[in-house]
């Protein structure tokens, strides 16, 4: 039973920085869209503008017919002004860890859950949610070491499921790609 509950909180994949998935690695593991967090994983959230390789990587997924759509439990009002510059969709108030926010993305886009990869920095939002929606999801390293204050509960608590989740899983590793395990 414990046991069932730890695997809620486990990666299927960890992946260094969300930039490291390519249209080659994503395409062969049959994905079509990526749902990405929006803080600390896609954008540092104090750099709202992004960076050039944000970008370059927002380019050539769009230029691989891989969609990136934001799913964020930020307010409609913040997501919408950080991803306007990028041009992406997004699902604001997803409820993360509810699967809400995925599986709206999964109605309205009419994608199959195996097209689909949810990506983010955190255990206890990101791969929780995309656990309960029955996607795969994808735990990056944080962009930069700060939160927002929102975030420290989270992360205090992660710290601890981290270990026990590591060492119950210990092919788990940082990769550069999407590593099947």
């Amino acid at each position: 039973m414990v046991l069932m509950r730890l695997e809620h909180f486990t990666p299927t994949y960890m992946v260094e920085r969300i930039y490291d998935l390519t249209v080659e690695d994503l395409k062969a593991h049959g994905i079509r869209a990526v749902l990405a967090d929006l803080d600390n994983t896609l954008l540092a959230w104090n750099n709202p503008e992004g960076t050039p390789e944000l970008q370059k990587w927002l380019s050539d997924l769009r230029n691989g017919n891989i969609e990136v759509i934001v799913v964020s439990n930020n307010t409609t009002k913040r997501v919408a002004k950080a991803v306007k510059p990028l041009g992406v969709e997004f699902v604001s108030w997803s409820l993360k860890p509810l699967p809400r926010g995925i599986l709206h993305v999964l109605r309205t886009q009419h994608l199959k859950r195996s097209e689909v990869i949810m990506v983010g920095d955190q255990m206890l939002t990101d791969v929780w949610a995309a656990h309960g929606a029955g996607v795969r999801s994808v735990l990056v390293q944080r962009l930069i070491a700060s939160d927002m204050w929102q975030t420290w509960l989270n992360r205090s608590i992660e710290k601890q499921i981290k270990k026990i989740v590591f060492k119950a899983h210990p092919q788990l590793k940082w990769e550069k790609s999407l590593r099947d395990n």
